[in-house]
């Protein structure tokens, strides 16, 4: 099997937003990325835009169109990176699904709490799990870093009662974002969290006049949204390793949105 000399990146929910941004700033560092969203004909069309965009930067891009709630797609995911570029240096857990409505604590429904659930938490451990393995027995190639980032939420420390199987969702993978991280540390691979605040992307459109007026009105101390590039900024330092003492390191990019004042 040919090795690359370039790192690789493997990204879900890769086709827009934090995903599709992060994915740019990786291949604008050198990285070649597999990029990964769902398969209907919507998101592979977009997925097949964002590589075309990261090609741009002079590194090598393919798509894996796979729901990542399908635990079975999860070998053939990390597969197609490994027979592709003989090996696998970043994963970032970045797919994720909010709730069926907005609504009671009460009221919560069963299929929402589970689809949530699927894609937020159990995906996300097993993925982990899957290319943790691949990264132990492949070992650090040269001096590159070999990191798992997950991004999770705001919502692991500041509640929110009418998303609570959201909320529920991204705690429990904060929590898998310890234990892989203590579990790695040894082998020299950083498991890092990001919980982003506010975010302007595609999920957050519907919700924007609502959020336009709040975070004018102080809702966020920065007074504005996040961008995809703000967290970009931090996948890339993670990715690199230029946190090397750190383990388990979750990152709250939220413009001060969950900071304690009166």
């Amino acid at each position: 099997m040919t090795v690359s000399d370039r790192p690789v990146a493997l990204i879900t929910g890769a086709a827009r937003g934090i995903g599709k941004g992060c994915a740019l700033a990786l291949a604008k560092t050198g990285y070649n990325v597999l990029l990964n969203d769902l398969d209907g004909a919507e998101d592979v069309a977009l997925l097949e835009k964002a590589a075309e965009e990261v090609r741009a930067f002079g590194v090598e891009a393919h798509i894996f169109p796979a729901d990542v709630g399908d635990l079975d797609k999860h070998c053939s995911l990390v597969a197609a990176a490994i027979d592709t570029w003989g090996r696998l240096d970043v994963l970032m857990n970045n797919a994720g699904v909010s709730v069926k409505s907005r609504g009671d604590l009460l009221d919560v429904e069963v299929d929402s709490y589970d689809r949530n659930l699927a894609v937020n938490t159990r995906a996300v451990f097993f993925l982990t799990q899957r290319a943790a393995k691949y990264m132990v027995t492949q070992g650090q190639i040269g001096d590159q870093h070999r990191a798992i980032i997950n991004v999770t939420s705001c919502n692991v420390v500041a509640f929110a009662l009418n998303r609570g199987e959201y909320c529920v969702s991204k705690a429990a993978s904060s929590m898998t974002t310890k234990l892989f991280s203590l579990r790695l540390a040894e082998e020299g691979i950083g498991v890092y969290e990001i919980q982003p605040g506010i975010i302007e992307t595609e999920m957050t459109r519907p919700s924007k006049a609502k959020y336009d007026k709040l975070i004018s009105e102080g809702l966020v101390p920065m007074k504005r949204w996040g961008q995809p590039e703000d967290i970009a900024r931090y996948v890339v330092s993670m990715a690199e390793g230029q946190m090397p003492y750190s383990v388990g390191q979750a990152v709250l990019i939220d413009g001060g949105l969950t900071m304690p004042a009166f």
